[in-house]
């Protein structure tokens, strides 16, 4: 069986069309989404109708609760959050929220966001030193605590990795398909950055008693992304598209 696992989209259509073209061409069985699909200033409402004209098992990231959960004050006063609030409209925002926060695939596939305590949460990466720093193995067993799934899918960190742990289990980050760096203010505060604009996805092929675990990337038409981010009063996004780094 081959699984195209993808996260945090953040509007970026661009790079998910991307994306979809390259699965199309690898023989792919499911594919799963990890959330953060909507939040962002480039293509809120068209990153859905692309997602539900594929066959995605979708998960609720955190971004996508908060949208939900805005109230008068954070629309106006969030420029961003408001654009997409309004751009994705009612209809969209009942289906997302029967999205779930996590699910179990079999036992073997668990599928989460960002850890079952806190969906804002890094489930590999500590971000105290302001940098994301890979946890270690008695860490990472803390976090998943009681999930015994050989395969645990987490997004939110938007960083590509693939920890084998002492357990056994084998946790995948499949990094982000819309956004490669950003900068986030909430304590502690820290950045991302994965130094290219391209899109970034994982393939997990489990045949018999065997795995294999292939991160992709792949280049897209980023200075769509960007111009619409420019459009919408983000620059600091539109820097990030281009370049995969933080704007200073």
């Amino acid at each position: 069986m081959k699984i195209a696992i993808l996260s945090d989209i953040k509007s970026n259509v661009y790079a998910l069309e991307a994306v979809l073209s390259d699965i199309k061409t690898k023989q792919i069985d499911v594919m799963l989404n990890l959330g953060d699909s909507f939040y962002g200033p480039i293509e809120p409402k068209a990153t859905y109708d692309l997602l539900r004209q594929n066959q995605f098992i979708n998960l609720l990231g955190d971004e996508d609760r908060k949208i939900l959960e805005s109230s008068l004050a954070q629309l106006e006063e969030n420029d961003t959050l408001r654009y997409t609030y309004n751009n994705l409209g009612d209809d969209v925002l009942y289906w997302i929220q029967d999205l779930p926060f996590e699910k179990l695939i079999g036992a073997d596939y668990y599928m989460i966001h960002g850890t079952y305590l806190d969906d804002t949460a890094y489930m590999l990466e500590d971000i105290t030193s302001g940098k994301a720093i890979l946890r270690d193995d008695k860490k990472i067993l803390e976090i998943i605590d009681d999930i015994t799934s050989t395969f645990v899918m987490c997004g939110n960190s938007c960083l590509p990795r693939c920890v084998s742990l002492s357990s056994g289990q084998i946790v995948i980050n499949p990094g982000s398909v819309g956004l490669q760096a950003f900068k986030s203010d909430t304590p502690p505060s820290h950045i991302i950055e994965n130094n290219t604009p391209d899109a970034s996805y994982v393939i997990l092929t489990v045949e018999d008693n065997t795995y294999s675990v292939e991160p992709v990337r792949v280049a897209y038409d980023y200075e769509k992304a960007a111009l619409k981010a420019e459009e919408n009063n983000r620059p600091d996004w539109a820097y990030s598209l281009r370049t995969g780094k933080v704007l200073n």
